[in-house]
């Protein structure tokens, strides 16, 4: 169950980091809302899921789906372009984010 936890916190961290753009630097009120509500649904999540993850799995894991989930909102919201060495990148952070979890 707190794997689910943290793939959730991990979740909110792609939404909270799509709307603080979207929020143009804290300029827009909504996006600006939903900034500071998907921050606290996230860590309150992670804090959750580290009640019995260890942190040295629960974090890379929860920062490794927010960057990737990052990665792939700002293509497809912002058109965001980005060079195939930097998607082997991504790629090896998401074969990561399964290792960890595969041998934890």
């Amino acid at each position: 169950m707190n794997w689910i936890t943290l793939i959730i916190a991990g979740l909110f961290e792609v939404v909270w980091a799509t709307a603080m753009k979207f929020s143009h630097g804290f300029t827009n009120l909504t996006p600006t809302i939903i900034t500071f509500i998907g921050m606290l649904i996230s860590f309150f999540l992670l804090a959750h899921a580290t009640k019995t993850l260890p942190l040295a799995i629960a974090y890379p894991v929860w920062t490794g789906i927010g960057a990737v989930g990052t990665v792939i909102a700002s293509i497809v919201l912002f058109g965001d372009k980005i060079s195939a060495i930097t998607w082997v990148f991504v790629v090896m952070l998401l074969v990561s984010i399964v290792g960890i979890k595969m041998t934890s």
